[in-house]
């Protein structure tokens, strides 16, 4: 492959459109994971754009994504947010994937925040749980399943960008120290994300694998656009809500069902909005 799919001048012109229909200039973009929509409810003054007014923006395929960016203000910061985000498994390629993340740099975005529904590999987890992540397993990029794959684009970023530091650690503080001042750290835990590409679940045989190499939960979105966003040199935070448990016994009655992961979702929507808020209110 010798070039990008996606040309600069064709992200540029999607960004340009954007900060035409908006006086707002966005520091800190937030994706907002299955049924975690509710997250642009604490913004102030908001303006909504449906993706597909959008020009290149995919559509999102999956229930719990609305599918619009959501501009205003959170603690006093400028933000967007990405109401319903893109996967693999729907059949996007990996640039349209993580396309926005361009876009909102060139937009001025300087931080993002990524959330998703997540199944719980430790056994010290609850269904619940909200974790913040400090790293990160990649099996996609393994096979080869990487948004920087291809030519490189130097405006955007150096051609191997480390990702030691992939998770911004005084991010993470601020989760933790947030989580204690609101009386969260009951369910509060930090831990390693493994990002599978899904759609099916994971196997037994699979979950107790992703175990032993040390994953603490597994999902099927965020880590391209964590790489894409350090590639540009934004400062990332991720935070994953246990959602389900992953099956780890033959015997188990349990089966992962999507119903299940928008139920908890809801259910522990608002804390996960007061905690968002409070780190934003930190990132000043």
């Amino acid at each position: 492959m010798s070039r990008s799919r996606t040309t600069y001048d064709e992200y540029k012109d999607t960004a340009d459109w954007l900060l035409a229909q908006t006086s707002r200039q966005p520091r800190v973009a937030v994706m907002c994971g299955s049924g975690l929509g509710g997250l642009t409810d604490w913004l102030g003054d908001k303006i909504e754009i449906p993706y597909e007014k959008i020009p290149r923006f995919p559509q999102s395929t999956v229930a719990g994504h609305e599918g619009k960016l959501v501009f205003g203000e959170l603690s006093s910061q400028q933000c967007v947010f990405m109401k319903g985000r893109f996967h693999f498994y729907e059949g996007h390629p990996i640039d349209k994937v993580t396309f926005p993340i361009r876009v909102f740099h060139l937009m001025g975005v300087e931080s993002l925040i990524v959330t998703n529904a997540a199944g719980g590999l430790n056994e010290q987890f609850k269904v619940g749980d909200l974790m913040v992540i400090k790293d990160h397993l990649n099996l996609p990029g393994f096979a080869g399943v990487n948004p920087l794959i291809g030519r490189n684009e130097e405006r955007f970023g150096t051609r191997f960008p480390c990702m030691s530091n992939a998770y911004d650690r005084r991010y993470l503080q601020h989760v933790l120290d947030s989580a204690s001042e609101l009386g969260y750290r009951d369910f509060m835990r930090e831990g390693v994300y493994c990002m599978v590409a899904g759609p099916s679940y994971e196997t037994v045989a699979e979950s107790r694998m992703l175990r032993m190499l040390g994953v603490d939960a597994v999902g099927m979105s965020t880590v391209p656009e964590v790489v894409l966003a350090r590639h540009l040199g934004m400062r990332v935070l991720g935070i994953s809500l246990i959602t389900n448990r992953s099956v780890m016994e033959y015997d188990s009655a349990v089966q992962a069902e999507h119903q299940e992961v928008l139920q908890v979702a809801q259910e522990r929507a608002q804390a996960l909005q007061g905690l968002v808020a409070r780190v934003v209110e930190k990132m000043k």
